[in-house]
């Protein structure tokens, strides 16, 4: 089980942009029908684009900048986004949310004696964790801070496990 993020926001925006098109031409339609002064003029318009040269540069400009926005919209709709669901062993198809999972390990890398915060990051198959403490000596705060971490991971039993990697942090020394 591996739910991907929905593609909201591109479709959105290009829902928006179509939807306020489609209204310009219904108003300006309507405004044409019913004898009065059109918002934009279609003589007006097809002067213009008839006078446009496609060696001009204002064709270039709008048809790189279509061609730059048909690639991104393209590209979100083709590329998988991160899972919002990771999925977990077990007989049962199941899963545990990203900000679950990583908020049940940052717990467990907060109780080790001697951390005073910790950040989590998820990429791919590796767990990055920044921990922070007032200690001077780390001595052995890295491995205990792996060994908590790596000890919920066994609890949660992931179906891909991934690597753990800590960062400990520590004010400067006194002397």
């Amino acid at each position: 089980m591996k739910r991907r993020p929905r593609r909201s926001i591109p479709a959105t925006l290009t829902a928006v942009v179509l939807l306020l098109a489609c209204a310009l031409v219904a108003v300006v339609a309507v405004q044409m029908l019913l004898g009065e002064t059109p918002w934009v003029r279609y003589d007006t318009v097809a002067d213009a684009l008839h006078d446009t040269r496609w060696s001009d540069l204002a064709p270039a400009i709008a048809g790189g900048l279509v061609a730059v926005l048909g690639l991104v919209l393209l590209m979100s709709a083709v590329l998988p986004g991160k899972p919002t669901v990771l999925p977990l062993q077990g007989e049962l198809d199941s899963g545990a949310s990203r900000r679950s999972y990583l908020s049940t390990l940052r717990t467990a890398a907060s109780t080790v004696d001697g951390v005073a915060a910790a950040k989590l990051k998820l990429k791919h198959r590796r767990i990055s964790a920044k921990v922070k403490t007032e200690r001077t000596n780390t001595d052995g705060l890295t491995d205990a801070v792996r060994g908590a971490i790596e000890r919920r991971l066994d609890q949660i039993d992931p179906a891909v496990r991934p690597t753990v990697k800590i960062k400990v942090h520590a004010p400067r020394s006194a002397s």
